[in-house]
């Protein structure tokens, strides 16, 4: 979207809550990346179009989606991982000050160590993937058969800012330029899945929204 479409949609966003609001310049002061408005209103939707009643989180940072992911779907059940530890201080602090231990379960660690453990709560409707993005296939191949039969993956940030449809040359410096070949082909990758159906939102950063096919016979 457009600088000013973005802008306009954003105006129109209702205020969040006192809490929320904390946390957003929280994250702007700290540097710490969370989802913007646009795109957190849109997974919001989304969720409470599929209803899922439980939720599984790759990438907690300060607990921002996950707070607010409960506060859409106050039933459901989430189960969040991270493994940064000042961002796992303040995520338990943000998801105390909202009386929401009963609910967000945080597990620590690298995501790429901890399906067993999620396996524990699952199965999941509802699969969130916004950890390190030069993994996001392996995450998928992890923690996709914790999925239930009816539920969705989505894949936060696949079009990183644009990046990913630039010259692969003009893209710098090196690391940042491999980290955007890894998000091109699990883009690739998603989009020719044979068991999901996928489409990418240019919503936000980029949302790749997946569903697995149903099995036919």
């Amino acid at each position: 979207m457009s600088d000013s479409i973005n802008e306009y949609l954003v105006q129109l966003t209702p205020k969040r809550n006192e809490l929320f609001s904390k946390m957003e310049n929280y994250a702007r002061e700290h540097h710490v990346p969370i989802m913007d408005i646009i795109g957190i209103e849109a997974l919001l939707q989304l969720l409470r179009i599929h209803n899922p009643s439980s939720i599984l989180e790759l990438g907690s940072a300060i607990g921002y989606s996950a707070l607010r992911m409960s506060d859409a779907l106050p039933h459901a059940s989430i189960v969040t991982l991270e493994r940064d530890q000042d961002r796992i201080d303040a995520a338990r602090a943000y998801i105390k000050e909202a009386g929401k231990e009963d609910r967000i379960t945080l597990i620590e660690g690298d995501a790429l160590e901890l399906a067993e453990e999620a396996k524990k709560h699952g199965p999941f409707d509802f699969i969130f993937i916004d950890a390190a993005k030069g993994q996001y296939v392996r995450f998928f191949e992890r923690y996709e058969p914790l999925l239930a039969p009816e539920g969705i993956i989505i894949s936060d940030n696949v079009l990183y800012k644009g990046e990913v449809t630039l010259p692969e040359e003009s893209i710098t410096p090196r690391r940042r330029r491999a980290l955007v070949r890894k998000i091109k082909h699990f883009n690739n990758w998603i989009m020719e899945h044979p068991d999901y159906h996928t489409v990418i939102l240019p919503i936000g950063d980029g949302m790749a929204v997946s569903k697995k096919k149903k099995i036919q016979g």
